[in-house]
């Protein structure tokens, strides 16, 4: 079996779907806006004038959300987020959205495995057809969000979660394909035949250039406005 591993934020998402889930639960006060004004926002504003680091504002951003929604309502949280994915679940980047619908068309499986949230995660591959998924997974206790969170935002937690899946499908890993945007997708696209980074990070992209292998196989895709654009992985940054 062949399949394609798709990372959601950044990848498919043209955002982060943790990021949109947080600003929804300030909109409805069911959060302070000071738990991201005092730690988000100064980060988010060096990212966005492009004087700061993007994978920086995603670590300072999560580990924030973590802490600022333990406790939250598990009723209010499918509330949430089903709002975001009717209000945003469209934003997407047209070159991933229309790999998806090829791989389909190839019947390779097609599996999501992203660092957000499970319960968005899970909305995302329901509306986008993805044959399997899986996030970080935020506990509950007693009707609540206790806090304790199994992550799948790092590299090493998304290489486990592909060799599952291996198991599970009997999946082809030199035959596979992955997509991905920051550091934390590396192992995934180090570990198929067809790697393939998606607006990449600058630490994502040092690191393929530092990997021979990944170096030689990597294909590099760029979206803007209405233009996909594909370079080599030898491509300079200024």
């Amino acid at each position: 079996m062949i399949a394609a591993f798709f990372d959601i934020d950044g990848t498919i998402y043209r955002n982060s779907l943790l990021t949109e889930h947080f600003k929804k639960l300030i909109k409805y006060e069911l959060l302070d806006i000071g738990e991201y004004e005092s730690k988000v926002k100064e980060t988010f504003k060096q990212w966005d004038e492009r004087t700061g680091d993007y994978d920086k504002y995603l670590q300072e951003l999560t580990e924030t959300y973590v802490e600022a929604i333990k406790g939250l309502s598990l009723k209010y949280n499918e509330f949430i987020s089903d709002q975001v994915m009717e209000l945003k679940g469209n934003r997407v980047y047209r070159y991933t959205r229309d790999m998806i619908a090829w791989h389909k068309s190839q019947g390779h499986k097609v599996i999501f495995i992203s660092g957000s949230p499970h319960f968005l995660v899970s909305r995302m591959a329901n509306k986008w057809g993805a044959d399997d998924y899986c996030g970080s997974i935020y506990h509950d206790k007693d009707g609540v969000l206790s806090g304790d969170i199994s992550p799948m935002w790092d590299s090493g937690n998304k290489m486990k979660a592909i060799n599952k899946f291996c198991e599970k499908y009997n999946i082809k890993l030199e035959d596979s394909y992955a997509y991905g945007d920051t550091n934390g997708d590396f192992s995934m696209l180090n570990l198929v035949g067809h790697p393939r980074a998606i607006n990449p990070s600058g630490e994502l992209l040092a690191r393929i250039k530092e990997t021979p292998e990944l170096r030689e196989k990597a294909e590099i895709y760029i979206e803007r406005k209405d233009i996909v654009y594909k370079v080599s992985a030898e491509v300079e940054t200024i």
